[in-house]
């Protein structure tokens, strides 16, 4: 669900289930490299409050807490200067200092926090950061845990704000950009005819059709670096790495510069695959529009699945525990991409049951609507 804020509209990007997780990941990956020692975590305020507050929480041993506050936003832009507002009293001499900033963008700020603990006489100095712009970081300096790298995008939300609002929500939204696509991640259990809806769809919408297993095979069938990588994994009978995927997604999209907009088909299969691609649409001003799911009852649909494996030759068509077993893969799978997309307000749900055309309708109806 979009929220606005001021005069700009926001819509949503990381959920606050996954902000925790990565949260915690962070304090735990500090405290086996801290072991036994004390530091003094310092939080970069305004921002960071909240990550500051969640992160020492998640950190399990014995530390000290302090902040001070930089000045470099105005708006949605930066300043590109940054000033010290208020500064350390504690005497840091031979101590473990760890920063906690919200964001790192430009890196003027941390360089200003290098700068200021230059002559303080720390025994080390750990940049702990919850979001990275690699983008547009420009500055020789060491940043020694990175939570998200994030496009060049405009973020709200968990401490973040825009001109003084939003830093009460629990989790991130980026600005809205305009964006006349219409990105869909379409959906259905084994028999919904997914496959057949999608190519109906993007000649119904001048869509681009990008279907993961079509696009294994054109790169194994020619040869491709990709293909040779993900035939390995293929030949051992275990899934293609989520890397190997998304690069070989990334460079079908690419093939289409002028497209109106896309249908995935059987990308994304989990969280992290979700999260990368909108990683990846944001970076081109793009975002997924909706998950549209094709809603069906399993009996119907194994009783289509064998008359159609009467014809198709298919020998998983053919028998009755095999397709029982798709259907439970099936909603191993989709279960937590759906809560992943109803976070963000894009989960829809279409009955899938009726003929080729009915189907189409309401699917076109949603399509239609975004």
């Amino acid at each position: 669900m979009e929220i606005q804020l001021h005069d700009k509209v926001f819509t949503p990007f990381i959920s606050q289930d996954v902000i925790a997780g990565e949260v915690k990941r962070l304090a735990t990956a500090l405290k086996k490299d801290l072991k036994d020692e004390v530091p003094l975590f310092i939080g970069i305020l305004n921002g960071s409050f909240l990550f500051a507050a969640d992160f020492i929480r998640n950190y399990k041993g014995d530390c000290e807490v302090s902040f001070v506050k930089f000045s470099s936003y105005e708006g949605t832009a930066s300043t590109g200067e940054v000033k010290q507002l208020l500064g350390i009293n504690e005497d840091l001499t031979g101590r473990t200092v760890v920063i906690l900033e919200d964001i790192v963008d430009t890196g003027n700020t941390l360089e200003e926090i290098y700068q200021v603990f230059e002559d303080k006489g720390v025994k080390a100095l750990k940049i702990v950061t919850l979001f990275y712009k690699p983008s547009v970081f420009k500055k020789d300096l060491k940043i020694d845990y990175i939570g998200f790298e994030i496009p060049n995008t405009f973020i709200v939300g968990y401490g973040l704000d825009y001109d003084g609002y939003g830093r009460n929500i629990p989790s991130i939204y980026q600005l809205k950009l305009p964006n006349q696509m219409k990105n869909i991640v379409l959906f259905g259990p084994p028999g919904a005819g997914k496959g057949t809806q999608a190519k109906l769809l993007k000649d119904k919408f001048n869509l681009v059709h990008i279907s993961t297993g079509d696009v294994f095979r054109f790169n194994i069938k020619n040869d491709t670096a990709l293909g040779r990588l993900a035939k390995t994994f293929m030949d051992k009978g275990d899934l293609v790495s989520d890397e190997v995927t998304i690069k070989m997604l990334k460079a079908e999209v690419a093939k289409y510069p002028d497209a109106k907009g896309f249908i995935f088909d059987g990308f994304p299969r989990t969280e992290d695959q979700a999260y990368a691609l909108d990683l990846f649409l944001a970076e081109k001003g793009m975002t997924i529009n909706a998950m549209i799911a094709l809603e069906a009852d399993e009996d119907t649909l194994v009783s289509r699945i064998l008359e159609r494996g009467k014809t198709s030759g298919r020998v998983d068509d053919q028998d009755e525990s095999k397709i029982r077993n798709r259907f439970n893969e099936y909603e191993t799978k989709t279960a937590p991409l759906n809560s992943y997309y109803a976070n963000q307000g894009k989960y829809i749900g279409v009955n899938g049951i009726g003929d080729i055309a009915e189907i189409t309708e309401r699917l076109s109806a949603e399509i239609e609507k975004l």
